[in-house]
């Protein structure tokens, strides 16, 4: 299970930054390996107070450990020709890490294995960034004698937009019946330097399409809006960004909001801090009455969705209907320079041999 990750205490902060801003495919920076620990080591005091005011840390590997482990027992009963399963946690910038989930799963003696993004939807940045970690350490063997497959995107699966709905009528519920279709819903995600958006990157058309399925799904009650957030550093971003659009619905008078996290499964540093003690208290202090849709956590619903793209994906893949990468993933961003991005998709598409 392959996902970006965040520490889970606070002294555990300032190595996590130290990836992150050492990752070109998720922040490309001139002078990368000088200037990231720079940077790191100067943001690390402000993002530490973030974690202590969030409990300590970041509950993403508690919820991605949860989310793996009921995952594997329903794929157990859905699939069971290749039953037992068994989950494991891949982070690109916490622990723990891609190198010692490969080293874990070589002394397991694992033979088959499914890297399955956490990402709905798919991005060079954050998939394929994991991929690309996940190539170098298989390519040095270190995750031993394996036969990969990859599920690389998902952000239109039923079940995850039903997830997803649900949250978010649970939030409009909190609105009396009379005004609750005023209610304008913001879709939060990631934002993405428009260095990456303009190469040809498919993040941006893909979490507009889970928007939209889940404005089907919804039956367009309310009006909405699809924002960025998590902007870092002064180069351009896919924008708008949240903040400014909640200050520029209640200065059109737009006073209720519901935020839904639509590119995060479940809850970090993105939606406890940024989301509910900022976005939040500021549309409170704009005078508007603001809620955020539930993250997906421990959804049952969810979970069978995780179990049901994978089971699909076994048998499909088992029976020859697909190969180990689907025609997506095969193909690079038209702008694309990475060497590594185009290796990487060689070697997946040859089921990592």
């Amino acid at each position: 299970m392959l996902n970006m990750g965040g520490p889970s205490t606070v002294p555990e902060t300032h190595d996590f930054l130290k990836n992150l801003f050492l990752d070109g495919d998720l922040i490309p920076l001139p002078f990368q390996s000088i200037l990231a620990p720079i940077i790191a080591k100067r943001r690390t005091p402000q993002i530490e107070k973030q974690y202590e005011d969030i409990g300590g840390g970041s509950p993403i590997l508690h919820y991605t450990k949860l989310q793996g482990e009921r995952m594997a027992a329903i794929l157990d009963e859905l699939h069971p020709a290749t039953a037992p399963h068994k989950s494991y946690v891949a982070f690109r910038y916490a622990r723990p890490l891609t190198d010692e989930t490969a080293r874990q799963m070589k002394a397991d003696g694992v033979k088959r294995a499914v890297a399955f993004t956490q990402y709905p939807q798919y991005s060079c940045s954050t998939t394929g960034s994991s991929l690309n970690e996940l190539y170098r350490r298989g390519r040095a063997g270190e995750a031993g004698d394996v036969e990969w497959s990859v599920i690389d995107r998902w952000g239109t699966h039923p079940g995850f937009i039903e997830a997803v709905a649900q949250n978010i009528e649970r939030a409009l519920a909190k609105f009396p019946a009379e005004r609750r279709s005023d209610t304008v819903l913001l879709f939060s995600a990631h934002s993405l330097p428009m260095s990456v958006v303009n190469r040809g990157d498919p993040y941006v058309l893909e979490v507009s399409a889970s928007v939209s399925a889940v404005m089907d799904r919804l039956g367009h009650s309310n009006p909405y809006r699809l924002v960025w957030q998590s902007q870092v550093g002064p180069s351009a971003w896919m924008g708008m960004q949240t903040s400014e659009a909640i200050k520029g619905l209640a200065r059109l008078g737009r006073k209720q909001v519901v935020l839904v996290p639509i590119a995060f499964t479940s809850d970090h540093i993105e939606t406890l801090y940024e989301l509910d003690l900022e976005y939040v208290k500021e549309g409170e202090e704009l005078g508007m009455e603001i809620y955020r849709a539930e993250s997906l956590n421990d959804s049952p619903v969810f979970i069978r969705a995780l179990a049901d793209l994978a089971a699909t994906h076994l048998k499909d893949y088992s029976s020859g209907k697909i190969g180990p990468t689907n025609l997506q993933l095969n193909l690079r961003c038209p702008g694309c320079t990475n060497a590594t991005c185009g290796a990487q998709k060689e070697w997946f598409a040859r089921g990592g041999r």
